[in-house]
């Protein structure tokens, strides 16, 4: 046996959530922002803290929610303001249509007794996106005030409403009840009850012959199925949100020099809740202080981690901004070649920090807004001089003369090399033609234009 000495560096728990932070885009660390202040009560997104009145009504309010928990399922939805369409001008979702209230209007054309539509209203508030009741009803008739006899009624009534298929429990079910409304009986009725999977991998004489009907019929059948739709509730389903390019860093001229600054300008992205930081300090129960001083633990490390990435990446955008004076100047035929290790040694940084710095970040900039990893190329070289251009603005370059040539008497290869050289970028006949594939620039028989 041998003992010996080994140096070893371990990121610790800070540095770890640092790196995390920092390859974060805007968009992505605003969601984890917001994740986290789901769980955690002392992160605050709001730019003023509620007020302790505002804290205590809201905790008065979530005890009734508690106490009351049927009507969480019922959603509050069955409202005076929520069913008048007037009480919604102005106000986030405006006058959007729902699959709830879709289904609650026409029910004021039935003749119901109040608490039959009520009971149907509370099954409507409890389907998904897909317009299916996956909950059992004896599981909301438990959570809520209607008996199961009468859910199964209010059932039944949903079940005939418009679109066809609401409150089905499964795509089969959805399926039948379409193919009932518009009478429907013969083997497609068959087939969505039992046989959708063999349908599904075109097992169409399996079918016919567990169905005794030839295989046009079941060919015709499945004409009559795809004409159905599997979600009815998804026509009511609200657009995902597009996650718009919100510039990182923004870089302005001071001076003849460009300066970076960042979107948030200093401003930390979240507040320390107030109400619950004053709680830790007088509550004498012990494990209420416990749970307060981890969360409180959790925030500050979180402000740290955000504060940290802004800091690096200011640097790495300021470094990037030195380099580049020109292009912010004259636009990307100015670009330089310019490496990360170049910058990760200006800054006294990893490699890798620089790469999880500029991954997924924009710099708005006067000539437009571009990723920061845009500012990275390499250089076209020669074997005399070396680094001349960058990358970008050799194709740029090229690009300009292939556009500037004679049509009938387009440059080669070889010509277009020649002049790369003399406008001071020397470059390879084999590279020219790399740069104009990439490109999708035809050869020189291809520009030829002929008449």
């Amino acid at each position: 046996m041998k003992l010996s000495q080994v140096q070893s560096q371990q990121l610790n728990y800070q540095q770890i959530q640092g790196l995390k932070l920092l390859q974060m885009s805007s968009w992505e660390l605003e969601q984890y922002l917001r994740e986290l202040a789901q769980e955690n009560p002392l992160i605050d997104l709001e730019s003023e803290a509620p007020s302790e009145e505002e804290q205590d009504e809201l905790l008065r309010y979530l005890q009734w929610l508690e106490d009351n928990d049927y009507q969480n399922l019922y959603c509050q939805q069955v409202s005076e303001d929520e069913m008048d369409p007037l009480s919604q001008v102005g106000t986030e979702g405006g006058l959007e249509e729902t699959l709830f209230r879709f289904l609650s209007r026409q029910l004021y054309t039935m003749d119901l007794e109040e608490d039959l539509a009520d009971m149907v209203r509370y099954l409507a508030s409890s389907l998904d996106s897909r317009g299916y009741l996956t909950v059992p009803l004896s599981e909301l008739a438990r959570n809520g005030p209607f008996p199961l006899s009468r859910l199964e009624q209010a059932l039944e009534i949903l079940r005939g409403l418009e679109p066809a298929g609401v409150g089905a429990e499964n795509l089969s079910q959805c399926l039948e009840l379409q193919l009932r409304r518009i009478r429907e009986d013969g083997p497609a009725l068959a087939i969505v009850r039992g046989y959708l999977v063999p349908l599904a991998r075109r097992h169409y004489s399996s079918i016919a012959a567990k169905l005794n009907i030839s295989v046009v019929q079941v060919k015709q059948a499945e004409a009559v199925i795809r004409e159905l739709d599997p979600r009815p509730g998804a026509v009511f389903e609200c657009p995902e949100q597009i996650p718009y390019i919100l510039p990182d860093i923004f870089v302005d001229e001071n001076g003849g020099r460009y300066t970076v600054r960042a979107r948030r300008s200093g401003q930390p992205p979240f507040q320390i809740n107030g109400y619950y930081r004053k709680l830790l300090l007088q509550s004498q129960d012990r494990q209420v202080r416990e749970y307060l001083q981890g969360k409180l633990q959790q925030a500050e490390s979180v402000l740290r981690a955000v504060d940290q990435r802004e800091s690096t990446l200011l640097r790495c955008a300021q470094a990037i901004a030195d380099v580049q004076a020109e292009f912010f100047r004259w636009g990307p035929q100015a670009l330089r070649p310019m490496r990360m290790a170049d910058i990760a040694k200006t800054l006294g940084l990893h490699e890798s920090t620089i790469s999880r710095a500029v991954r997924e970040k924009y710099v708005q900039c006067p000539q437009g807004v571009y990723p920061m990893n845009y500012f990275f190329s390499r250089g076209v070289t020669s074997k005399k001089n070396g680094p001349q251009i960058g990358g970008v603005a050799a194709r740029l370059l090229l690009k300009q003369l292939i556009d500037q040539e004679d049509h009938q008497n387009p440059l080669s290869d070889q010509k277009l090399a020649a002049l790369l050289a003399q406008a001071g970028c020397p470059v390879s006949r084999r590279t020219v033609a790399k740069y104009r594939e990439e490109m999708d620039v035809p050869d020189m028989s291809g520009r030829k234009v002929r008449f």
